[in-house]
């Protein structure tokens, strides 16, 4: 499949939907690799009890809605969508945590 064109390119929807679907396949791909730190993160912590770190998910969710408005994504969709993953990503880690 070749590479879909840039967005300022585009003069069909299929030619959108080819990029959106590939960009797409790229965010969860790096999903992915964010989980792997997950795994890592519950390898690490001595107590179930850090696995939540409120301090750490504020900031995280801060940094978002800072990187996403120095590119132009509206931080607000920027920090609920980081606020579902750090969420996510704390069940994730509890998980691994306890499976050790």
């Amino acid at each position: 499949m070749p590479d879909p064109l840039p967005a300022d390119r585009c003069t069909t929807m299929a030619e959108v939907r080819a990029g959106v679907d590939a960009l797409d396949e790229a965010i969860v791909g790096l999903f992915a690799q964010r989980m792997r730190y997950m795994d890592a993160a519950a390898r690490i912590k001595p107590t179930r009890e850090l696995v939540r770190d409120e301090p750490r998910k504020a900031a995280v969710i801060d940094h978002a809605r800072a990187v996403a408005e120095a590119r132009g994504f509206p931080p607000a969709l920027a920090a609920a969508l980081y606020d579902m993953l750090v969420e996510g990503s704390i069940a994730y880690e509890m998980e691994r945590f306890d499976a050790r």
